[in-house]
This record gives structure tokens, sequence and C-alpha cells, in this order.
């Protein structure tokens, strides 16, 4: 959907989708086509697109980078390793041509500093702050360079960009990752939570966007499976039906922002008598997982 420079968090995307069946819940409405090393992905057609703003081209082509701050937005500003969640429209500087944008799509999480964005958006998106506007106008060599993108970014353009911030999610240390000594259950027929720590933030409802990280394990002998920690950048999730499993549709509503909540599912709530053979969980097996919630963001 964006302007990669690489496609940072492939084994996590592969491994969510996957295993929980979870990722960006907007793909599947998305009119974009994927170029072949799939680094690159353009939305062409606006005709979709809601709200999308205007993008004021430079009088001259931009030799360096130019951030104008059209709103300033309220908070805390944007750091190197905070995750910035956006909606944004670009074209080419020189004269108009749009060639991205995710608006009338949910926003899109860059984690600033990772190197997995062009470094226009690395630079221009320190100091921005949640509900704040800026323009970027982005020279070539902080962009594709002489190497162009696609086929509509020719090699030389510079880029111009209208970028909202809608949520910024602080960077998350790997020293927080959860502790727990799991020990073995015994088989559940109905799913129970206990609150670890109790969050003070937003409150999480059903149909809510999410984003966190958990900790998988086997209930019935409490071997870890997976943990999201090992990443960057934490999961994205939207808690509606056939988007993720119905024990995280259950067990994490009621949950506060910066809270963490132990969620013990019946195999029937979570992968039945299939189980899972990627995740490591045998059929017929109760699964347990820690998760930490980070952030709420607005949903279509």
């Amino acid at each position: 959907m964006f302007l990669q420079r690489r496609r940072a968090g492939i084994s996590l995307l592969l491994a969510t989708s996957l295993v929980f069946g979870i990722g960006c819940s907007g793909d599947d409405a998305e009119p974009s086509d994927t170029t072949v090393d799939g680094t690159l992905t353009l939305t062409s057609d606006p005709a979709n697109i809601a709200n999308e703003p205007e993008v004021s081209l430079p009088d001259e082509l931009p030799t360096e980078l130019v951030i104008t701050e059209i709103t300033e937005g309220t908070g805390s500003a944007a750091i190197a390793g905070d995750t910035v969640y956006v909606n944004y429209v670009g074209v080419l500087s020189k004269d108009g041509t749009r060639f991205d944008g995710n608006y009338g799509f949910e926003a899109f999480g860059v984690t600033l500093g990772t190197g997995s964005v062009i470094a226009g958006w690395e630079e221009g998106l320190v100091g921005i702050k949640v509900g704040g506007r800026r323009q970027l106008d982005i020279p070539a060599e902080l962009a594709y360079g002489e190497e162009g993108a696609g086929d509509i970014i020719k090699p030389g353009d510079a880029l111009s960009f209208v970028v909202d911030a809608v949520a910024i999610v602080p960077k998350i240390s790997r020293n927080d990752e959860p502790r727990e000594v799991i020990t073995s259950r015994d088989p559940v027929t109905e799913l129970s939570t206990e609150e670890l720590i109790v969050g003070t933030g937003e409150l999480i409802k059903a149909g809510d966007r999410v984003i966190l990280h958990l900790q998988a394990y086997r209930a019935d002998t409490g071997e870890l499976l997976e943990s999201t920690w090992e990443y960057d950048v934490p999961l994205d999730i939207s808690l509606v039906q056939d988007a993720t499993l119905d024990g995280l549709l259950e067990g994490i509503p009621g949950m506060q922002v910066g809270g963490r909540r132990l969620i013990l599912i019946p195999f029937e709530k979570a992968f039945g008598t299939s189980g899972n053979q990627e995740l490591g969980l045998p059929a017929n097996t109760d699964l347990l997982l820690i998760i930490d919630v980070f952030a709420v963001l607005p949903t279509l």
C-alpha cells in the first residue's frame, strides 16, 4: 500500500495471517496494483477515496525536504522508535499526478527509525502530533532517486504528500515483554481472563481496531509457541467477526489501553479440532494468550 524501501516485518505478516488469521483489515478492499518485487504498491484510481485532501504543488521542485505544518495536532511529538499511524495522499511534485493514497481505508503504521519507508518520510514525520497534518515535498534523493518506482514515478522524480497523523504509539521496549511463568492447565470449556496489569487508557470495545503484542502458549503444557515481541512492529487487529480468533473477539473487549491480560481459550474458540501445525498447536488443544494493548485506532 505504501512506498516502502523494503518489506519490513514480512515474517510477522506471514505469521499473523497464517497463525492467527489477522492482518490489515482493509486489504481486501484496496484498489491497488503491486510491482513485481513486492516493494511498492501504487493506487492510481482515487474514485473510491473519501475526504482526500488536495496537495499544493511547490513553486519549484524541492532540492531538500520541505515540511509544511498545515495543522499542528496535540500531545507528544513523534520521535524515532514511535509508530505513527497515518492517512496520506502522494502526487508527483512536477505535475500533480496522483500515485498513492489511503484515505477511505484504515490508517497505515510507520515505525520511525526502522528504514521501512523512504527517507523523506522517515525525516518528515519526526515531530508530528496526533491530529496533525503536514505536507512533505521530497526531493528524489530522499525518495526513489535515479531508480524511480513503478510506472508512474520516473527516475529523478520529486514527490509531494499530505499526511494526517491519526495515532502515535510510543516505542515499545522488548524489556517490557511479559515474564510470566506459565504452567500446564486442565482442559476448559469456557473462556476465562485474568488481569495482570490494569490499564488506565481507553476502554476497548467489540469492533475496535487495537494495537497489541501477544505471547501464545499451549495451555496443556505451558510451552511458548510464539511471541510477537520479537518484532519491531506490534500487531494491528480489528475485533470484528472473521478478522481474528473468536477467543480474541471475546477475550480482549473490556481491557483498557496500557493493560495486560491473560486469556485462556478453549480449543473450540481457538483452532478447534484441527489445531495449527505451523504454530505447533495440536488438535483439540486449548490456547493461552498474554495480551498487551498499546492503542485503539480509529475505525472506518
